[in-house]
């Protein structure tokens, strides 16, 4: 049976505010995490897209933001790739060009032949479009989301969508102690 090459791409930001929504916690061990979907398959890269907070708004959490994405790096086969918070006149910061470069690198890898399945870490239905074009060029698309954040769109589109549960996700976290 032939190893399929998976790319792992992360809508960071997504999947923090999903596993808080889902599990109250987002104490993910990466590599545990990342190496449980590629599966016996070869992983080739996982991309992590996010915004970085802004320091003068808050400078002990873009200190630790900054600590987190540097230990990303530091993981194998992880790469960090950073949009960035826009102010709003009458409400919070908002990220730009984090969705659009995941998306727009769902796309060009699967051009480009860079893997055979991309696994897709948000529940975010902006990236249907993305999906499909990737489809179109024969490539398999699974969506991994949670209970009580899962995209019927996403659902609808990918070619299988894997729910994490409680139970396979406290296998997936580092130690809270």
């Amino acid at each position: 049976m032939k190893r399929e090459k998976i790319l792992i791409f992360i809508d960071g930001s997504n999947l923090y505010h999903d596993l808080i929504k889902n599990f109250n916690h987002a104490s993910l061990d990466f590599v545990k995490f990342t190496e449980s979907l590629a599966g016996k398959n070869k992983l080739g890269a996982v991309y992590y897209y996010s915004a970085p907070l802004m320091q003068k708004d808050n400078p002990e959490a873009y200190k630790k933001q900054q600590k987190f994405f540097s230990s990303l790096e530091k993981m194998p086969k992880i790469e960090v790739k950073l949009g960035r918070l826009e102010k709003r006149p009458n409400g919070p910061p908002v990220e730009k060009g984090v969705d659009v470069r995941m998306a727009v690198d769902i796309v060009t890898h699967a051009y480009s032949n860079i893997y055979d399945t991309a696994i897709i870490v948000s529940g975010d239905s902006d990236f249907v479009p993305a999906i499909k074009a990737a489809q179109d060029f024969g490539k398999k698309i699974i969506n991994i989301s949670f209970p009580k954040t899962k995209s019927f769109h996403l659902n609808q589109v990918c070619d299988k969508t894997i729910i994490i549960e409680n139970n396979e996700f406290e296998k997936l976290t580092w130690s809270r102690e």
